[in-house]
């Protein structure tokens, strides 16, 4: 899922501004290039911007700020999420029941025959 993909990716920088992309990877599960054209996409949206730093090995590195507009779309992407994975638990919950069901009159029958 596309806007999962960009929840995470601006959830892990809100907590991590300084993480490097190759560390954002590892932490979201996801190919190098995935996360590349994740955090593209985000800058190419206004939703965060890029500040260079010198990391202590004296390279420059990046800092990944959200932008206001980062943090309303964060906000609005959360609610449609949360309303998803609420629908995909009562989903769950009602197939869990119902398998319930099924291995209970499994179970009955079973015993009828013994």
């Amino acid at each position: 899922m596309h806007e999962e993909s960009h929840l995470k990716v601006l959830r892990f920088l809100e907590l991590n501004p300084r993480i490097s992309q190759r560390d954002l990877s590892v932490a979201m599960g996801v190919s190098l290039g995935k996360t590349n054209y994740c955090i593209k996409a985000l800058l190419d949206k206004g939703f965060i911007k890029m500040q260079n730093f010198r990391n202590n090995e004296n390279k420059l590195a990046y800092t990944y700020l959200l932008t206001p507009a980062g943090v309303e779309e964060k906000a609005r992407i959360t609610v449609r999420f949360l309303k998803y994975k609420v629908q995909e638990y009562e989903r769950l919950c009602a197939e869990i029941v119902e398998l319930q069901r099924e291995v209970e009159q499994k179970n009955l029958l079973d015993n009828e025959h013994e």
